[in-house]
């Protein structure tokens, strides 16, 4: 089979994918059997272009980096926009890369109705719609049999996700925790060396790792979203940002860090989920760990995420939660895995596996 991409948006993430893409494109159909073509991207800012043979994604970056528009790039269908582009390109896979909005899933939960009602498989790393709609679109997958995965939604290209539902199956999960933002992380550490947060914000905003508004990452937003999703896909909730206590970091000062220190403690911002009384439970909020807590030991802008099981114990996963490639990379890993299943089913999906993540 060959799939025929369809990217919308193309920000930073959907950069580093097609960046990916184009290195290893040749490699790919050598190592794993995966024949592709991007056939069209769309995005609001950047343009939009559609040729049914493929696109040059070397030409299309090279547009980009130079500061020009995608309707620029010569022949090809110029300026649809995402909602045409999604229904009326020669796409079978939809990598949807549009911003995340934690307050409505928009425009993102709109752009994966549509692959999915048009039965193209979708690819994304948008957290909104998960976070907020997993159930629904889930179920609109299943019933549209195509596959519905978002790896990247929760530690980037750090797979997470595909350890706690493939890797670990078969044992049962009893708590998720660990560190899921690392702008916040960063910040916490830096705060320990005796820095006011506002130094180390605008330092964080200096390097790039926190935004110029970066209320989604320091009030705890990002970590909420992150933990609904372990919540609703790995331990099987059905969990609304509501019946998250969520806290972020603002209100921690250089003498809380200290004070903690002063006591074997470090602060880390806090993703958890775990089962109480029959019932899954969730927090996103600052805590204080001893610092032989192997989570107090994760500094910088890393992120960690342990799995507390009856078989095994603990296992943890610790990696990269942000960046072009790194994220770009999850992407490659949902198509890779779209791929294998279609392979193993030769021509007939199995509905269990569709909704996988």
């Amino acid at each position: 089979m060959k799939y025929k991409i369809a990217i919308i948006g193309f920000g930073t993430v959907g950069q580093g994918f097609a960046e990916i893409l184009a290195e290893k494109g040749d490699w790919l159909k050598e190592r794993y059997g995966l024949d592709f073509d991007v056939v069209a991207i769309s995005d609001p800012v950047k343009g939009a272009v559609y040729k049914e043979k493929g696109l040059e994604l070397k030409k299309t970056l090279s547009l980009i980096t130079q500061g020009f528009s995608l309707d620029k790039y010569s022949g090809g269908i110029k300026g649809w926009d995402s909602e045409r582009t999604i229904t009326d390109t020669n796409s079978n896979v939809i990598v949807e890369v549009s911003p995340t909005n934690i307050e409505t899933g928009e425009p993102g939960i709109t752009h994966i109705k549509s692959a999915l009602s048009n039965k193209k498989h979708i690819i994304t790393t948008n957290k909104g719609p998960v976070a907020l709609a997993y159930r629904e679109l889930a179920k609109l997958a299943y019933e549209n049999e195509v596959f519905f995965r978002f790896e990247g939604t929760v530690i980037s290209g750090t797979p997470a996700l595909n350890l706690g539902l493939e890797a670990l199956a078969g044992i049962r999960i009893r708590e998720i925790k660990g560190i899921l933002n690392g702008t916040t992380n960063y910040i916490l550490t830096e705060m320990e060396k005796g820095k006011t947060y506002e130094e180390v914000l605008q330092e964080a905003q200096r390097l790039g790792y926190a935004e110029a508004k970066p209320d989604a990452d320091v009030e705890g937003w990002d970590a909420l979203a992150k933990v609904l999703i372990l919540a609703n896909v790995v331990m099987g909730g059905n969990l609304k940002p509501q019946d998250v206590e969520r806290k972020g970091i603002t209100g921690i000062s250089v003498q809380d860090i200290q004070e903690a220190k002063s006591d074997n403690k470090r602060y880390k911002l806090i993703g958890r989920v775990w089962r109480e009384n029959g019932q899954i439970k969730a927090s996103a909020k600052p805590e204080r760990l001893g610092v032989e807590d192997f989570l107090a030991q994760v500094n910088g802008v890393l992120n960690v995420l342990t799995f507390v099981t009856d078989e095994l114990k603990e296992v943890t996963i610790v990696g990269p939660g942000a960046g072009r490639r790194e994220t770009g990379f999850s992407l490659l890993t949902d198509l890779l895995n779209i791929h294998r299943l279609l392979e193993k089913s030769s021509s007939t999906i199995d509905p269990s596996r569709i909704v996988t993540c």
